[in-house]
C-alpha cells in the first residue's frame, strides 16, 4: 500500500513558478515510475512528468519540456517538480502518482499507475 500527499500548489502570474513537492509512505520499489498528472475541467487527465525510482530516467510531455523539471527529493519517498515559466494553460489539478511496474516510455500514461494523491491546485493568470 502507498500514501501519497502533494503540497506546494497556489495561485502564480503568468512567467512565474512553483515547485511541487510529493510525499510518498509505504513500499516504493526500485525502478518503477513516480509521475505528475494534471486534469483541468472537462478535460483528460494528462501525463506531466514522470521519474524512475533509484534513477535518473525522465520523461515529460511535450508541452511542458524545458519548462517543468522532475526530480526526487531527499530520497525516492519524495517527487518534485519544479514548474517555470508557467502559463495559463498549466491551471490545472496536479495528482502525484506511483505506479507497480518498471517505468519505461509509456510512464506517461495514466493506465499504468496505481495510487494516487489527492491533488494539489494550480492556478495561473495572465
Amino acid at each position: 500500500q502507498v500514501q501519497l500527499v502533494e503540497s506546494g500548489g497556489g495561485s502564480v502570474q503568468a512567467g512565474g513558478s512553483l515547485r511541487l513537492s510529493c510525499a510518498a509512505s509505504g513500499n516504493i520499489w526500485q525502478g518503477n515510475c513516480m509521475g505528475w498528472f494534471r486534469q483541468a475541467p472537462g478535460k483528460e487527465r494528462e501525463g506531466v512528468a514522470a521519474i524512475a525510482t533509484g534513477g535518473g530516467v525522465t520523461y515529460y510531455a511535450d508541452s511542458v519540456k524545458g519548462r517543468f523539471i522532475i526530480s526526487h527529493g531527499n530520497d525516492d519517498t519524495e517527487v518534485l517538480l519544479q514548474m517555470n515559466i508557467l502559463q495559463p494553460d498549466d491551471t490545472a489539478m496536479y495528482y502525484c502518482a506511483a505506479a507497480l511496474s518498471l517505468c519505461t516510455r509509456t510512464g506517461l500514461l495514466p493506465s499504468r499507475y496505481t495510487y494516487w494523491g489527492q491533488g494539489t491546485q494550480v492556478t495561473v493568470s495572465s
